[in-house]
């Protein structure tokens, strides 16, 4: 009668798992980075359509000055008179970046671009470093 495993079967049991783990955790790393930078182009299309509402109302888009927080709260109630009383972003917090960053708004008068820093928060960057602009998102 036999009570229990042998060291030998435990070891490879073991040793099994760790290869089995050493060739699916490297193809699930590479898809997390993937569906951060796709969360990345979501939550920017979704502020330009906020974007385009605050444009419908006002006459004109934020500044770069004024920034996304112009859909949070008013900037300046004499220059903006049909501004929603709600404002434009629901619980009034504007969404971060997947890595727990506010998105960066430029507007220059005749473009408009938001950009994620990336993983590094950084300028520049590489694979997951990389920066994500809106620019890069209508693209895809």
């Amino acid at each position: 009668m036999r009570r229990g495993f042998s060291l030998i079967e435990l070891m490879i049991v073991i040793i099994i798992l760790g290869l089995l783990a050493s060739l699916v955790l490297p193809n699930l790393m590479g898809q997390a980075s993937g569906a951060k930078k796709d969360l990345v182009c979501v939550q920017m299309k979704q502020l330009s359509n906020i974007l385009d509402s605050y444009q419908l109302d006002n006459g004109v888009l934020p500044s770069t000055e004024e920034g996304l927080e112009a859909l949070v709260s008013n900037p300046d109630p004499d220059t903006y008179i049909n501004y929603r009383a709600s404002g434009y972003i629901k619980e009034g917090q504007l969404p971060k970046d997947p890595w727990k960053r506010p998105y960066i708004y430029i507007n220059d008068g005749s473009t408009l671009d938001m950009i994620s820093l990336g993983a590094d928060g950084k300028e520049g960057g590489e694979g997951e470093n990389a920066d994500i602009t809106y620019a890069q998102c209508k693209q895809k």
